[in-house]
């Protein structure tokens, strides 16, 4: 595949609304007779009970494995190791993003479908074929790529909004990014995770997803903190998961990302989750544009009205930030995102704009 090509990636099927988990038993007849369903012990407590059921009400007998820990190539390997002689005909994930990912590994190690059930809303993975792979110290050593997306993605708004308030907020973060990336591939000569250059559609997804968040989120978040499950909440659901996945696939990633691999080097900022570390990444990519300071204080005004990192004091790093911002520079220049931008980085530059953003955030309220 060159360049000169353009691919539309998409799951193949996507159900969002409360209870869709119960439509898995009869979508899993569909797909041969030996299911494998991957979990962590927390989510088979909360839900191993409700799946057992709608499977064995549909005539279909699963074999469930148990995960834990990261997401590397000796985890994957113990898993092909416990299934191997079921012959697994799909593979189907429920949980947060390492089992999503574990999920996807697998199912691409077996050469079987995957259909993915998130039990939170941090983040886009459900939809997308990118499978996040570490070592056991919780650094990203690639970003593999399965032949196809999901066959399936089972939303349940119901779980969704039942989760802890920090994974949506996650969640919003990552995806309130895309637009900048989406945009960044598009005016320089980006690529997007599948090697090709951007989709037209991509830049609408991702603005439909922008849009979605900076009217809705504030209200869906306060409808999470109390487990209601409203239009608002529906639609910013829609726009984490849906969205966002499509919008970077399609649109590619840049700065707002990269600088992620930095991030998760210094204290303070690697015990964020991804999607917090995202949205201050954002900021930091506007910056680095040289897009107007307006438009940097807008989103950062938005994005601390919600509680989301918008400063080096907000990511927890300790003062004085200079050796720490250094460090996050030079790690985010192995990325392979940072092509994607019209404008050239160097570890300098990064810097220089990750100071500036903290001087903005200083007089946030002059803007």
């Amino acid at each position: 595949m060159t360049p000169l090509h353009r691919i539309f990636a998409s799951p193949s099927r996507y159900f969002q609304g409360p209870g869709a988990i119960d439509l898995l038993g009869q979508l899993l007849v569909s797909y041969g007779p030996a299911p494998v369903l991957l979990m962590d012990s927390s989510v088979r407590e909360l839900i191993g009970d409700r799946v057992s059921l709608v499977c064995a009400a549909a005539g279909v007998e699963p074999i469930v494995l148990i995960t834990s820990g990261e997401v590397t190539y000796a985890a994957i390997d113990r898993l092909l190791v416990d299934c191997f002689e079921n012959r697994p005909t799909v593979v189907v994930g429920l949980g947060g993003g390492k089992v999503l990912d574990s999920a996807k590994a697998l199912s691409q190690r077996l050469g079987v479908p995957i259909i993915t059930v998130p039990t939170i809303a941090s983040n886009d993975s459900p939809t997308s074929s990118a499978i996040a792979m570490y070592d056991q110290d919780h650094f990203l050593v690639a970003v593999d790529m399965m032949q196809a997306n999901p066959v399936a993605v089972l939303v349940d708004t119901q779980l969704l909004a039942a989760a802890p308030v920090h994974f949506l907020l996650s969640g919003i973060g990552d995806a309130i990014a895309k637009v900048y990336e989406a945009q960044g591939c598009a005016r320089g000569q980006g690529l997007t995770p599948l090697g090709t250059r951007p989709l037209l559609i991509a830049g609408v997804i991702a603005q439909a997803c922008y849009d979605t968040l900076r009217a809705d989120a504030i209200q869906a978040i306060q409808d999470c903190v109390h487990g209601s499950v409203s239009a608002d909440f529906e639609r910013v659901v829609e726009a984490v998961v849906l969205m966002s996945g499509l919008a970077f696939e399609n649109g590619g990633l840049s700065l707002a990302h990269s600088l992620t691999r930095g991030l998760m080097r210094v204290d303070g900022a690697r015990d964020l989750l991804h999607g917090y570390q995202v949205a201050w990444g954002a900021l930091v990519q506007m910056q680095a544009e040289g897009r107007p300071v307006d438009e940097v204080a807008d989103l950062a005004k938005f994005l601390t009205s919600l509680g989301l990192p918008v400063s080096s004091a907000d990511l927890q790093l300790v003062h004085p930030w200079n050796e720490q911002h250094a460090t996050i520079a030079r790690h985010t220049m192995s990325s392979p995102h940072m092509g994607n931008l019209r404008v050239a980085m160097r570890e300098d530059s990064i810097v220089q704009a990750i100071e500036q953003l903290d001087h903005l955030c200083l007089n946030l309220e002059t803007f």
